[in-house]
């Protein structure tokens, strides 16, 4: 896919990894709307000529007149976060805290049904997951549930949706807003999180966005995760 003039969609586009694939795809000439629940706090970092809406990926209604305003569109992607991110032992943790850890897939599941009917024949959907999908750490069982459910996901429905095309690209510890605001405070215990890991360092935001370029690009790639993880699933 030749992404110039296609329409693109960026759930969670206005911060940290979405945002990135909005910059990514907007300098290849795609016309991108990005989409946040609050996108006027990051009005400064957007490019220009990408355009701004809100809209919460739990909320069908909205996502339905979202998607009518917005189509038809070339690609779908979702890098939103959403959700409880309980890190405890599953024997501890509050069982209503694991079950909100679902809510990215929800949201995830939510913007593909009803965005699906607006996307090309030849377009592309690309969703998020995460390396404990795939080798779980201490503490991980809701981060892993939740990415392997995403996974799943996306290998079964790449053959109900074809040609249509659907990919996951699967982050590692990435130095991101979601560690924290103050980057020079979150330096430490993303130094921690990797220092097991092939690449001792946290990846950035942009090196995920170029495997979301990737598969978005690539029309030979479909119901596949591609791992952006600094060596994680192998140390």
């Amino acid at each position: 896919m030749d992404t110039k003039n296609k329409r693109a969609v960026v759930f969670g586009g206005t911060s940290g990894i979405g945002l990135a694939a909005v910059q990514r795809l907007a300098a290849s000439g795609a016309e991108v709307t990005a989409v946040s629940r609050n996108p006027d706090r990051a009005k400064s970092d957007v490019p220009d000529g990408v355009k701004l809406a809100a809209c919460d990926t739990r909320d069908r209604d909205g996502l339905t007149s979202l998607f009518e305003e917005l189509g038809p569109l070339d690609i779908l992607v979702n890098a939103a976060t959403g959700g409880k991110r309980p890190r405890v032992p599953f024997l501890e943790v509050d069982l209503d805290a694991y079950q909100g850890a679902f809510e990215k897939l929800w949201g995830y599941t939510n913007t593909v049904r009803l965005g699906a009917s607006q996307l090309a024949e030849d377009g592309t959907i690309v969703l998020v997951s995460g390396a404990p999908a795939r080798r779980s750490k201490v503490n991980q069982t809701a981060l892993a549930s939740v990415g392997g459910a995403v996974e799943a996901f996306c290998r079964a429905l790449a053959i109900e949706i074809a040609p249509r095309r659907i990919n996951v690209v699967s982050p590692g510890t990435i130095n991101t807003p979601m560690f924290g605001s103050d980057e020079t405070a979150r330096e430490p215990m993303l130094s921690k999180a990797t220092s097991n890991n092939l690449i001792k360092r946290a990846g950035t935001a942009d090196e995920v966005a170029s495997a979301i370029q990737f598969v978005i690009e690539n029309d030979f790639v479909t119901g596949t995760t591609v791992d952006v993880d600094g060596g994680w699933i192998l140390s």
